[in-house]
């Protein structure tokens, strides 16, 4: 019944005026892999172990028999300000027990972020060391995914920390996303001889992912509606603030595809099967973008808001997100949830 429901949403869907289809799931048709998660952001997956960061400080281990909330100690004090926290992780290709996690930091009444090296020990993990500090904070558009992209290079997205012009100035960290190599040392290949920056004229980029030709793309929270889908390009500037939706200028570039009056409020991004899956937070549930058809869907829109997908070949795991202050939890709330294989 899911697989039919899938394919019939599937279709002509117009990304001129982003018409979408809100087809609906039964529970049975999808699992609750954890339940009562609290404000998670990231899920990444070793082997048989799932792995979900929660804002707060702690990273939930979910493996086949049961689920385990492990603290996070790290060197500086968590920011309390709306959509920070600890919020990306990412995994190395020969992970064993060293991850890296991109966290929201406050100290003398300043805020921040910063990219560090945590450690699984006995019963926690901890800090151990620092890739990249003093990446601008604010009280909103703090950025926060990190992904190992196919380079085996780490990308890091950023927001503008609330201050817009940020996103145009080469010499600042935000409104960015980030190139940097897994010591922490600048790419001698990246477009900003020295510079960490890949691209730049971003609002507040949360998903990063790659398809299956090596291209990047990446969702990005607009203003007032005007979400976007961007493909991204080393060295390009995509616009924050000077342009928006359809608006053009000379050496800026425009979405694939954004949400005009509409809004989505999109954060993780995952591709499979010729199309890009982005989760959405005020829009709700899952969106569906055929890289072939130009089409845009939506599923999923009955669980609320959802902070991120991860697709992988057991299907797509989701995690809601309606514990954040923002959305209306119910029972069990938040959830991470894994749809049957899509394709």
């Amino acid at each position: 019944m899911f697989i039919m429901l899938f394919f019939m949403f599937l279709v002509g869907c117009s990304t001129d005026d982003a018409v979408e289809s809100l087809p609906t799931m039964n529970q049975e048709e999808f699992k609750v892999i954890a339940a009562d998660l609290e404000i998670p952001w990231e899920i990444v997956k070793h082997n048989d172990v799932i792995y979900v960061s929660e804002r707060p400080g702690a990273i939930v281990e979910v493996h086949s028999s049961h689920v385990e909330r492990i603290p996070v100690q790290l060197e500086k004090e968590l920011s309390k300000q709306p959509e920070a926290g600890l919020l990306g992780i990412a995994l190395p290709p020969d992970f064993s027990d060293t991850a890296y996690a991109y966290y929201s930091c406050v100290e003398n009444n300043e805020y921040y972020q910063r990219v560090a090296k945590i450690k699984r020990k006995e019963n926690h993990w901890e800090e151990t060391s620092v890739i990249l500090d003093k990446i601008p904070g604010g009280k909103y558009h703090q950025g926060g995914r990190i992904e190992i992209g196919p380079d085996q290079k780490l990308y890091v997205t950023t927001g503008d920390a609330t201050s817009p012009e940020l996103a145009q100035d080469l010499t600042s960290l935000a409104g960015k996303i980030l190139r940097i190599n897994l010591n922490g040392t600048v790419p001698s290949d990246n477009p900003f001889k020295g510079n960490y920056i890949y691209s730049y004229g971003h609002r507040n980029p949360q998903g990063i992912t790659w398809d299956g030709n090596g291209k990047l793309y990446a969702t990005e929270h607009g203003q007032s509606a005007h979400d976007e889908l961007n493909l991204i390009e080393k060295g390009r500037n995509y616009g924050w603030p000077i342009i928006q939706g359809n608006e053009t200028h000379e050496g800026m570039e425009v979405p694939i595809i954004h949400s005009n009056d509409q809004t989505w409020a999109p954060s993780g991004l995952a591709f499979l099967g010729d199309r890009l899956y982005f989760s959405a937070l005020r829009g709700e549930g899952v969106r569906v973008y055929n890289l072939k058809t130009g089409e845009l869907d939506a599923f999923l829109t009955e669980l609320g808001r959802v902070r991120d997908v991860l697709a992988t070949d057991e299907g797509l795991y989701v995690i809601t997100n309606n514990t954040d202050g923002r959305g209306n939890p119910e029972d069990e709330d938040d959830r991470l949830i894994l749809v049957p294989p899509l394709e």
